[in-house]
């Protein structure tokens, strides 16, 4: 497997929290670079040890008290100063940071306890692993596996080439030894540093409220997060794709203290109208900038991948679409942004699942069944596979071990997973068998202990593509930093996602009205011909072209595979498929989930040879960062 020494620094952000012991000294050297920064336990001891602004972290001190919030939130320094006030005991905290607004980190420390927590939207991870005897926890898998020297586990490898990987597989690190903090779950650490245990702080809420009533909540939870990214002034940039979401987070926006420059990318496709919708929309923001790039300019699906060489903790599709995703980025810093922020999240949070039908069905079937006509003439559904996902009632542990048994079967059609737990998992014809053993005995293994994220599977699924969409998103979030200007996603804040699913599923995804919820929570800010846009850009034309044009790289890549080298491909029917790049197969996503493994496993491979942590006696010329 690839050697993951010296890892441990790369320029990035990154934080590692220590419990107030005497064995995090020692970690805290092994960390130690020109740059590091610390913060101290009231014992002088090291507290948080990484790399990062000041305008990321936020921190109060009280007696032997202690709170850090690392990332986006709107919090007052003094209100965040009166909390850690009265903390005496971290279990106290719930009720607060399920009350901040933005997407952060909390860490905290009282009693000689330590608690560490990401976000509910996966968007903020925390992993954690034991190092000379105490537990440490860190965002980064990578830092964790640099410190222990921990080897890539080759079984989570295989087990991320699925498509899709179920929960709760991709919640195990791909790194031997590193453990992940589930979302929506805080990590403690007691006073003898050696005992950890998780606990769940947020829970998703109860889907009861009207859309009359929902649809202020959500304006309020969007609105304060738009304020947290430009509260600070200056200048940030925007996506203004024309569509519902990046346009509602472009006014929302320009009524706060920054200054705005509005970024759109015309698409290739002749039937995209997306321009013109943008176009519509910036004509009502007088003060905005408006930048329209080159559509010839724009970066291909598939583009750069062998040149991509940045230091992610975990695979991800994202890679296949950096160069699209990112390439503006510099430009928009060279125009003065601080900050760009993206409409990814509005799919996932002002929509909703249309599995919330198979519950609805049982409790309002004559409702249910007229919505279902609906979608099944919009989405084209066949009928029988429509009666055989609506009357499947596995639970889920039993839908996942027969996952195993069917992965080499061909895919489901589409409805089966829209009215399901999730699209049945496939391994694709190139993934050798001896990978698809080790998937096989991953599911098995989960499928004895694992729990739905909703006993619903409406809400399971709605749980689950923000999951899994949030786990790209931080790592394009990771990618932007390194660039030099760092992105952010305001719909992906935990009480946005709270506020728009607490709003009855019915009334969230109907087939008769496009993201009806976020229509209504926009309405008076965003101007009524802006939110009468029913499209959506597909970009498939951009795909196909990026195949094309950038197959010899992907043959390239083949040829020379890790995950062949490791036995988990055969390299010879990936270079023979993507020299047909008008196969009818690669019209759908197949190549997606080995690009990912496979670009990572690269991108180990170029890093391996980084920044180690400076010697021992170097320890006392770490920079600190005191309280």
């Amino acid at each position: 497997m690839p050697d993951t020494t010296g890892m441990l620094c790369h320029g990035e952000p990154y934080f590692v929290a220590l419990p107030d012991h005497d064995g995090g000294l020692a970690v805290a050297r092994r960390l130690g670079t020109p740059h590091t920064r610390i913060l101290r336990h009231a014992s002088g001891r090291p507290w948080l040890v990484g790399n990062w602004s000041d305008e990321q972290v936020k921190v109060a001190q009280a007696g032997p008290a202690r709170m850090a919030v690392i990332g986006s939130c709107a919090i007052d320094p003094a209100e965040l100063q009166r909390r850690v006030a009265r903390l005496r005991d971290v279990a106290e905290l719930d009720t607060f940071a399920a009350s901040l607004g933005g997407s952060f980190h909390l860490a905290a420390t009282a009693d000689g306890r330590l608690r560490v927590q990401g976000s509910a939207s996966g968007l903020r991870l925390v992993h954690h692993t034991e190092v000379d005897g105490i537990q440490v926890c860190a965002d980064r898998a990578d830092v964790l596996a640099a410190l222990t020297g921990a080897a890539v586990d080759e079984q989570q490898v295989a087990v991320r080439l699925l498509w899709p990987a179920p929960h709760p597989l991709l919640d195990t690190p791909l790194w031997r030894g590193v453990r992940a903090v589930p979302a929506g779950s805080c990590l403690q650490v007691e006073r003898d540093g050696r005992t950890a245990r998780t606990r769940r702080w947020w829970a998703a809420p109860e889907p009861n409220r009207s859309l009359t009533d929902g649809a202020p909540l959500v304006r309020e939870a969007l609105a304060d997060a738009v304020r947290a990214r430009t509260d600070a002034g200056g200048v940030i940039s925007a996506d203004l794709s024309g569509g519902l979401d990046s346009t509602s987070l472009c006014f929302l926006a320009a009524t706060g203290d920054a200054e705005v420059l509005a970024s759109t990318w015309p698409g290739l496709d002749p039937a995209d109208d997306d321009l013109v919708w943008a176009r519509r929309a910036a004509a009502r923001l007088p003060g905005v900038t408006h930048l329209v790039w080159p559509a010839e300019e724009s970066p291909l699906v598939y583009g750069q991948l062998l040149e991509i060489d940045d230091p992610l903790d975990e695979p991800t599709i994202g890679v296949l679409d950096r160069a699209r995703a990112l390439s503006h980025l510099p430009r928009l810093a060279a125009a003065g942004s601080r900050l760009h922020l993206t409409g990814i999240g509005g799919d996932h949070v002002a929509w909703c699942s249309e599995a919330y039908y198979h519950r609805l069905l049982r409790r309002s079937p004559l409702a249910a069944i007229r919505q279902l006509r609906g979608f099944r003439a919009l989405f084209n559904w066949p009928l029988g596979p429509l009666l055989t996902a609506l009357a499947d009632g596995r639970p889920y542990r039993r839908w996942l071990a027969d996952a195993a048994d069917d992965l080499r079967q061909p895919r489901a059609e589409p409805v089966v997973g829209t009215l399901g737990w999730n699209d049945p998992p496939r391994l694709f014809p190139w993934v050798t068998e001896h990978a698809a053993e080790l998937v096989r005995d991953a599911l098995r293994t989960a499928a004895e202990s694992a729990e739905p994220l909703s006993d619903d599977r409406g809400m399971h699924a709605d749980l689950e593509q923000i999951l899994s969409t949030t786990r790209i998103v931080r790592q394009w979030e990771q990618m932007s930093h390194r660039i030099g200007l760092p992105m952010a996603s305001p719909f992906f804040d935990d009480r946005v996602i709270g506020a728009c699913l607490s709003v009855r599923p019915q009334e969230r995804v109907t087939p008769w009205r496009y993201k009806p919820l976020l229509v209504e929570a926009m309405r008076g800010i965003v101007p009524d011909e802006c939110l009468a846009r029913t499209s959506k850009a597909q970009a498939a034309l951009d795909a196909a072209r990026g195949l094309r044009e950038h197959r010899a790289d992907l043959i390239a890549m083949w040829q020379d595979s890790r995950l062949a080298d490791l036995g988990l491909v055969d390299r010879q029917q990936l270079v023979e498929l993507t020299e047909r790049p008008d196969d009818p197969r690669l019209r759908q996503a197949v190549l997606y989930s080995t690009i990912g493994c496979e670009v990572w496993l690269r991108g180990i491979d170029t890093n391996r040879t980084g920044t180690r942590g400076v010697p021992e006696g170097s320890f006392d010329d770490v920079s600190a960062a005191a309280p």
